[in-house]
């Protein structure tokens, strides 16, 4: 019976000398206390050394994904026809498969491979300490398993899309607080200059707002926007201001523009990072959409794991469980209701969108986390297919296969509506009397007249006859009672 042995530093086979030993588990730690009560029961049969690093991490690799590699091949080439005892049931199933050897694995070879570990470095000429060994080769599988590359590092994202919108807050709070600052001396340029970065380097220009005059602000400022900054600064309300004030304000200035330069690096290296990590799921929602939804669900492959549903709504997760608790309607999207489709779409349409967009990019993430190439592979097709579908939803004719492939190979044409003749200037809006009624026809009102008299008239008549019959019958019943 044979016994194989995983080692840092190589594969190895030993003979197992006395099998009946090996029966009683409960026992078998007793006979290896000493390397010479071992040596009773155990020999090195054969040895293979690893070569270098990348052997060793390509055996290991193999072994645990349960494939029989080269390595293994290579120690296994004389042992057919003899009982193999390995430490993983699938392990054995697969050289069994392969080369024709009986494997076997129960609690007596486990307790077999323990005893062996605790003498394996004077069975075993490997040169240098096992520990050593060990450490390194850890780490070599623990890249090889994670896949190690620095362009496929999503924990970069993360940290980015984090930084990024940190920044934002703070650029925002800075800015607020120079314009207050600086508002006190020249308040009306807060309107003229509403951008945050360009206000700040107008001041830094500029200082004082009289000398705003004297001061050439055409690599800050638009022409039109300079001639009325400059305009303004002549008759401002705003109250004077010490050199020290100012000092402290044109600090604050730096600080702001600062954090805007490297707002804008920082947005370029993330987009960089998106295009070489998620391609796909970059042209379904672009950038920061798709940093976000990575962020929240935590790596990329977390959020390939995600059916179409959570993605969805990822981000809306305390509006869902508010919903479900007081039985409302849940919520129709979450982070993705910021991607430019679902912008796209009409107010009544956003919710089925948001439903095609999640599940395409579902796909997306998939196709990227899973995959090797860094290059986009379904992500145009995907797109087009939620365009499709808001046309569809929207009753605009479909573009086909044929005319949506000239449409992205060429800007659409622009439709221009049919020409309309111009108004021409009409002399009877000067006359005095527009907004009047017009008059009547003699004629008309003479009829009109005639007829409501001589309807007036048979009223009249038909109301006296009545009167008189009624007067009548009454003189005649009082006659009758006397």
């Amino acid at each position: 019976m044979l016994v194989l042995f995983e080692t840092p530093g190589g594969l190895a086979l030993f003979n197992v000398l006395d099998e009946a030993k090996i029966r009683n588990v409960d026992d078998l730690w007793r006979s290896f206390e000493t390397q010479s009560q071992a040596q009773k029961i155990i020999s090195l049969n054969k040895f293979v050394k690893f070569e270098d690093s990348v052997e060793a991490v390509a055996a290991a690799a193999s072994m645990v994904e349960c494939k029989v590699g080269k390595t293994l091949k290579k120690l296994l080439k004389k042992a057919e026809g003899e009982t193999l005892g390995v430490a993983d049931a699938k392990l054995g199933a697969a050289i069994k498969e392969k080369l024709s050897i009986n494997c076997i694995c129960d609690s007596s070879i486990n307790e077999l491979l323990r005893g062996i570990r605790a003498h394996a470095e004077s069975f075993l000429d490997v040169g240098s300490s096992l520990k050593s060994m060990q450490l390194g080769l850890a780490h070599g599988l623990s890249r090889y398993k994670l896949k190690f590359s620095p362009d496929k590092v999503d924990t970069m994202i993360v940290q980015a899309i984090g930084l990024l919108d940190d920044l934002d807050k703070e650029l925002n709070t800075y800015a607020m607080r120079l314009k207050e600052w600086y508002g006190w001396h020249f308040p009306e340029m807060m309107k003229i200059v509403p951008d945050n970065l360009m206000y700040a380097r107008t001041v830094q220009r500029m200082g004082m707002r009289t000398s705003a005059k004297a001061t050439d602000l055409s690599a800050v400022l638009p022409e039109e926007l300079e001639a009325e900054v400059k305009e303004s600064a002549e008759i401002s309300m705003g109250t004077e201001i010490s050199e020290h004030d100012l000092d402290n304000i044109l600090m604050l200035c730096e600080q702001v523009v600062e954090l805007g330069e490297y707002r804008a690096q920082l947005f370029s290296y993330l987009k960089n990072r998106m295009a070489a990590i998620a391609p796909n799921l970059t042209v379904m929602v672009g950038e920061l959409v798709g940093a976000r939804l990575i962020a929240h669900a935590g790596s990329l492959l977390n959020l390939a794991k995600h059916p179409a549903s959570t993605v969805q709504i990822l981000g809306a997760e305390k509006a869902l469980f508010r919903a479900l608790k007081t039985k409302h309607d849940t919520p129709k999207y979450g982070l993705i209701y910021h991607a430019s489709l679902v912008g796209q779409a009409q107010p009544k349409h956003k919710g089925k969108i948001s439903r095609i967009l999640a599940a395409k990019c579902s796909l997306s993430v998939r196709v990227d986390a899973l995959s090797d190439s860094d290059q986009v592979t379904i992500g145009i097709e995907s797109r087009h297919k939620v365009e499709e579908r808001i046309r569809q939803l929207e009753g605009r004719p479909l573009l086909g296969d044929a005319r949506a492939a000239a449409a992205r190979a060429k800007p659409t044409d622009v439709y221009y509506p049919p020409a309309v003749p111009a108004a021409t200037y009409n002399p009877l809006g000067d006359s005095a009397d527009v907004g009047k009624k017009p008059k009547k026809d003699k004629a008309d009102k003479k009829g009109r007249k005639d007829a409501n008299g001589a309807e007036g008239g048979e009223a009249k008549k038909k109301k006296r006859d009545a009167d008189g019959d009624e007067d009548g019958e009454a003189k005649k019943k009082k006659k009758k009672d006397k």
